[in-house]
C-alpha cells in the first residue's frame, strides 16, 4: 500500500486509490483514545539551517536498519485523477494540487517505501527540513483537516473511498511536535488500516506510515537516525 502525506491531506487517498483492492490490515495493536497534537513548547532561538535533500536522502532508513525481510519498493508512477472530497467541507477546502498525490510542499525532502515479508504490510518514511514555522504550520494545518471529520468519503477516478480517522494519542517522548492518528479506508467491502505518525524535531521532520505494527515497531530508529548527525 502507497501511504504518504501529500501536498494536501487528499494526497493519501489518492495514492491509496491506486490498488486494485484493499485488505483488512491484521499486524495493528489496540489503539488509545484520541488526542490533539502535543508536545515540547517551540523554543524561540536561532535555527540551523535546512537540510540538504541530499543530507535527509542519508538519514533515512535502510534495509541494513529494518532487516532482511523488508524490501525496498519500486516507486509507482503518479497518479492525477480527479478527488473529490464528500462530507468534510475543511478537508475539500485544502485545494485540489492533492490530487496530484505529490509530497509536501518543502524544498528539501526525501523518502523511502518499503514491503515487509512478501505481505501487503507496507511502511513509509518521509523526511523533510524547513524553517520550524513552516513544518510545524504545514503538517499540522494537514492532520487537523484529516481528523476534523471523524467519517467523510473521497472519490478518485469514478472510485468512492469511506474513509474515517482518529486522532491518536503522541506517545513519543522526544521531538518539540508530534501528530498521530489511524485512517481506515474501505473500498469494495475490504478495508485497509494506516497509521501515521509526523514528529517535528527542530527543523527536522519525520513521518512513518503504514501498517500500525510496523510504524510503532521502526518509529523510535527512524527518529534517531534522521535527527543524528551523517
Amino acid at each position: 500500500m502507497r501511504v504518504r502525506v501529500a501536498t494536501t491531506a487528499l494526497g493519501i487517498t489518492a495514492a491509496l486509490l491506486a490498488l486494485p483492492a484493499c485488505s483488512t490490515d491484521t499486524t495493528g495493536s489496540k489503539h488509545q483514545t484520541p488526542s490533539s497534537r502535543t508536545g515540547k513548547s517551540t523554543k524561540v532561538a536561532q535555527e540551523s539551517a535546512a537540510l540538504s535533500s541530499a543530507a535527509l536522502e542519508s538519514r533515512l532508513l535502510d534495509e541494513r536498519d529494518l532487516g532482511s525481510s523488508y524490501l525496498p519498493k519500486p516507486e509507482r508512477p503518479a497518479q492525477h485523477d480527479d478527488v473529490t472530497v464528500i462530507g468534510c467541507p475543511t478537508l475539500s477546502e485544502l485545494g485540489g494540487d492533492a490530487a496530484t498525490g505529490g509530497t509536501l510542499a518543502f524544498p528539501h525532502k526525501a523518502e523511502a517505501d518499503f514491503t515487509y515479508g512478501g505481505s501487503s504490510s507496507e511502511i513509509s518514511e518521509e523526511l523533510y527540513s524547513d524553517s520550524v514555522k513552516k513544518l510545524s504550520d504545514g503538517i499540522g494545518r494537514i492532520f487537523d483537516a484529516m481528523t476534523d471529520c471523524p467519517t467523510y468519503q473521497v472519490v478518485a477516478g469514478g472510485t468512492p473511498v469511506d474513509v474515517t480517522s482518529q486522532k491518536l494519542p503522541a506517545l513519543h517522548a522526544d521531538g518539540d511536535e508530534q501528530w498521530s492518528q489511524l485512517l481506515t479506508f474501505t473500498a469494495g467491502g475490504r478495508s485497509t488500516v494506516v497509521k501515521q505518525t509526523a514528529i517535528r524535531d527542530g527543523n527536522l521532520l519525520l513521518v512513518v506510515s503504514g501498517s500500525p505494527a510496523l510504524v510503532d515497531r521502526h518509529l523510535d530508529k527512524a527518529l534517531t537516525k534522521a535527527a543524528s548527525a551523517s
